[in-house]
């Protein structure tokens, strides 16, 4: 006997959703296009081509607190826009609306019956007749408080964020001249000049110089540069720089200047942020056996120095084997000693200028050669002359130099008898 199952008939649930669904979507169909224009989630306006509002939906009106005879028959559709929109509207909106017949998401503030103002997006359309002449203009108006309220928030927090910016900009511009000395010791015998090229304002840089008296007619000076940037550089390019002094007078000898230092960084970052920093140290001594100054180099990782002399040529003062300050216990410091005869100009620097990405762009670095060629071409010079040209050097790389640089250059004057000969 054939028959139906219970699974094939479906289960009293399984019959009722269906027609469930049914009435849902026939109550939507009884909704009536006038009760869906004047309820919509928008603003409708149209108007005659003069602007004269023949119609509004009653969602606008609501938006506006008016009556719909306040403003059918009776106002015009600039009338409901504050100063500036009227202005807007009957200069640039009403004659782009005519030649294009569309005008689309332009923001404009409508003037409530309370005075309150109402930001909306606005979108025109031309509607034509059979024979393609204009009849009407339809209007249609989006809430637009929400995007408003959200662009004021995002133009808060942007204004607060530049003013943060500024505030950062100026707190690193002065916390950068506390590390370096306001000026250099002045060194009988000896002409001294300096430059600091600062590759961000965004962030502190790590490189420091100095040039002190010491006892006995000596002078210590010193060049480096700490790793990293920001608050963290800043604080090792302090603790080196007062470190650095402190140890040149109890023992000027420059290798244990450096050894000193090493101990200091390694005891103070032997932890699971370790910091460590290049440095170049020199004593400085006016030779009594002839003329000139008598300089001993010790180096702890840092590119040689480079020695301009007076016959015009130039080379590096090698000081192999030199390793970081701060990384081992018991680092290897290089030394070196040479006697800088008058017309003489020795060059520090740090690894910013030879690391500095040439203007030929890429990844191609200025490196070690070229400046030995640049400093060849210049000797002999002087102290600011070096600095001078380093400064017009930098320059021309432009947005290529991305790591601060220090330079300091110390020169012999030759005699000006010598000269006058």
């Amino acid at each position: 006997m054939c028959g139906t199952s219970d699974a094939e008939e479906g289960s009293p649930n399984e019959q009722r959703e269906p027609r469930d669904e049914q009435a849902q979507f026939s109550a939507l169909l009884e909704d009536s296009a006038e009760d869906l224009y004047e309820h919509a989630p928008c603003g409708y306006l149209s108007t005659l081509l003069d602007g004269r509002i023949a119609k509004v939906n009653t969602t606008l009106l609501d938006w506006l607190g008016y009556e719909h005879d306040d403003l059918v028959g009776r106002r015009h559709f600039s009338d409901l826009l504050t100063v500036g929109g009227r202005l807007y509207h009957e200069t640039h909106f009403a004659p782009l609306l005519m030649m294009q017949g569309e005008v689309s998401g332009i923001a404009l503030e409508l003037k409530a019956a309370d005075g309150s103002r109402l930001p909306v997006l606005v979108t025109s359309t031309v509607k034509t007749g059979s024979d393609g002449q204009p009849l009407l203009i339809r209007t249609t108006l989006f809430d637009a408080r929400e995007r408003r309220a959200y662009e004021t928030e995002l133009l808060r927090a942007r204004k607060e964020a530049d003013l943060e910016r500024d505030r950062l900009k100026r707190l690193n511009a002065t916390l950068q001249k506390t590390l370096l000395p306001p000026t250099l010791a002045n060194v009988p015998g000896l002409d001294v000049a300096a430059y600091y090229h600062i590759a961000s304002v965004d962030e502190v840089g790590g490189d420091f110089y100095d040039l002190f008296p010491l006892a006995d007619g000596t002078w210590g000076l010193f060049l480096g540069d700490v790793c990293g940037k920001g608050a963290a550089a800043a604080a090792l390019t302090s603790l080196a720089r007062y470190t650095l002094r402190a140890a040149a007078v109890y023992d000027p000898d420059p290798a244990t200047v450096l050894a000193n230092l090493n101990t200091v960084l390694n005891h103070e970052y032997n932890g699971n942020d370790p910091r460590f920093c290049t440095v170049i140290f020199g004593l400085l001594t006016p030779d009594t056996d002839r003329d000139g100054f008598r300089i001993t180099l010790a180096s702890g990782g840092h590119p040689p120095a480079l020695l301009m002399r007076a016959d015009g040529t130039a080379d590096e003062l090698p000081t192999p084997g030199g390793q970081l300050i701060g990384v081992l216990s018991d680092a290897h410091i290089a030394t070196t000693t040479v006697h800088l005869a008058p017309g003489d100009t020795l060059l520090l620097h740090t690894d910013g200028l030879t690391e500095a990405h040439t203007a030929t762009g890429g990844e191609d670095r200025y490196g070690d050669d070229a400046l030995l060629d640049f400093c060849r071409a210049l000797a002999p010079t002087t102290a600011s002359d070096t600095t001078d040209a380093v400064r017009g050097l930098l320059d021309t790389f432009g947005t290529g130099v991305d790591d601060d640089t220090a330079v300091l250059a110390v020169h012999v004057p030759v005699p000006v008898i010598e000269e006058q000969q």
